[in-house]
């Protein structure tokens, strides 16, 4: 029941550099850190030195990316334990970002919807984002029945954390929310669900 033509599916277009910007704000969790380092060798030297990098190792254990990404000698380079903590650091730099500042942001899905959400929030239109998805491909989940979200899905259907229904996990994705929706699987015979399978590893 996955559809791949859904129009709210988001596209991630890989980084490139953005010349023309007068600031470069990198946001950046686990194996996006090598999407940067790619990008790295794509940039002009001056890229760095007027970029913030805000990085969050998780999900990229046992590398060495924090070093590599200090090498690259940013004009500031911040590492957080969670994508939360990334986040709220995320809204105190967009409140004060000026005119020229282009936002980068790669990771899994659900930490670059996060982002999204900030960026929207903070007026800035979903398409002057460059993004590039790296690392799981789990998914955050919106229960359009309880409203209740549910983190790091990797099988369809899967279970609400809050409500409990078997919930289909539909493309469909709001940028709002950053998070995909979820529609109860087994509405008319409750219990009559397909086993969970690994979609989203």
């Amino acid at each position: 029941m996955l559809s791949p033509g859904i129009i709210s599916r988001p596209v991630y277009g890989g980084l490139q550099p953005d010349l023309r910007a007068k600031h470069n704000l990198l946001v950046v969790e686990g194996e996006g850190a090598a999407a940067v380092l790619e990008l790295a060798t794509k940039a002009p030297p001056e890229f760095f030195a007027k970029a913030t990098l805000l990085y969050c190792p998780a999900g990229s254990a046992g590398k060495d990316y924090e070093k590599q990404l200090e090498a690259l000698q940013p004009k500031a380079f911040w590492t957080f334990p969670t994508p939360a903590t990334v986040m709220f650091r995320l809204k105190g730099v967009l409140q004060t970002a000026t005119m020229g500042t282009r936002l980068y942001v790669t990771g899994t899905e659900p930490f670059i919807g996060l982002a999204l959400k900030e960026a929207l929030e903070a007026g800035i239109d979903h398409k002057s984002l460059i993004t590039e998805h790296r690392g799981s491909a789990k998914r955050r989940v919106q229960c359009v029945h309880c409203k209740g979200f549910t983190e790091n899905v990797t099988t369809n259907p899967a279970k609400c954390s809050h409500c409990g229904l078997n919930l289909l996990v539909r493309d469909h994705y709001s940028r709002r929310l950053g998070a995909f929706q979820g529609v109860c699987i087994d509405a008319e015979v409750p219990g009559e669900a397909p086993a969970p399978e690994e979609i989203f590893p």
